[in-house]
């Protein structure tokens, strides 16, 4: 058995694996140093968000069984994407690849706040009334949906070896729930660590009810982008401690809170804007 097939017959097993230890380690964490104290009853939303996680999980794996990975091995068998064109050495096309694909989950992720329709589906993530390790992998399926299409399209132009898409896929994985965690880092230590991943800092910035705040910080596992396109922002205004989460039009917890509610709230309301231009900034330097 090469390893090419090793990494395509026990991709699921990785990446679950994976997702349960980051789980497990970084829940720990929250309970031993929590950054914050949560609002809502937390047995209710991990039910309602790991719910969606289960549902998320089905539906993909019954609409596209060979995944992201599956489709990279069929670009590199048939020679197909940019990097297998030009016979990119593995060595470098494997880092290069997960770069890449890290870029365009940025710009997906700014086109899911510049899109009404898209904002739509994407405000379920945000409507969360608090942050946690659980909130990082709460979205719509519809979403999910788009978000692996996306990534198909992009494996496709791109020809990534098997290899970089998985540890591309584990450390998204990885990295939005460590990212999402109601956990407490030293100032020092988060200031070193958001030049080379997204911190809970970092990242709890653009779960802020403020549209300004909301519309920044939209990595997820590199912080290179928003430094780059000018989307960063160090700090809230309002302090990690006092700062809220969530979208101020919806607030109900049968809408943001219950399984139910987030799956019907792409359809509720008029359709709006939530632009990224909204990003006035006083430049407050506010620490928590």
């Amino acid at each position: 058995m090469n390893f090419e097939h090793f990494i395509l017959t026990n991709e699921p097993a990785i990446r679950l694996g994976f997702f349960f230890g980051v789980l497990a380690v970084v829940g720990l964490w929250e309970l031993a140093a929590p950054r914050r104290a949560l609002t809502v009853s937390k047995v209710l939303r991990w039910a309602s968000n790991l719910g969606i996680v289960v549902l998320n999980t089905v539906l993909l794996r019954l609409l596209f069984p060979l995944a992201a990975v599956g489709v990279a091995a069929f670009c590199t068998a048939i020679g197909w994407g940019l990097l297998n064109h030009f016979q990119i050495p593995f060595a470098i096309a494997v880092p290069l690849a997960a770069i890449i694909l890290d870029f365009v989950i940025w710009l997906q992720h700014v086109m899911f706040h510049a899109v009404p329709a898209l904002w739509r589906l994407h405000r379920v993530h945000h409507a969360d009334p608090d942050f946690d390790v659980t909130t990082g992998a709460r979205f719509h399926p519809i979403e999910i949906v788009l978000s692996m299409l996306i990534k198909f399209a992009t494996i496709v132009v791109l020809g990534p070896p098997v290899l970089a898409v998985v540890i591309f896929e584990v450390l998204l994985n990885a990295t939005a729930m460590f990212n999402h965690g109601n956990i407490r880092l030293p100032l020092a230590l988060d200031r070193v660590l958001r030049r080379f991943v997204v911190t809970p800092d970092m990242h709890r910035v653009y779960h802020s009810i403020e549209d300004d705040e909301a519309n920044s910080n939209f990595g997820f596992n590199l912080p290179w982008w928003d430094r780059l396109f000018g989307t960063y922002r160090d700090q809230l205004r309002a302090g990690h401690l006092a700062m809220t989460f969530g979208i101020s039009d919806h607030a109900d917890p049968r809408e943001v809170v219950r399984l139910d509610g987030m799956l019907l709230l792409p359809f509720k309301g008029e359709i709006t804007d939530y632009a990224i231009n909204r990003r006035n900034y006083s430049g407050d330097k506010k620490q928590p």
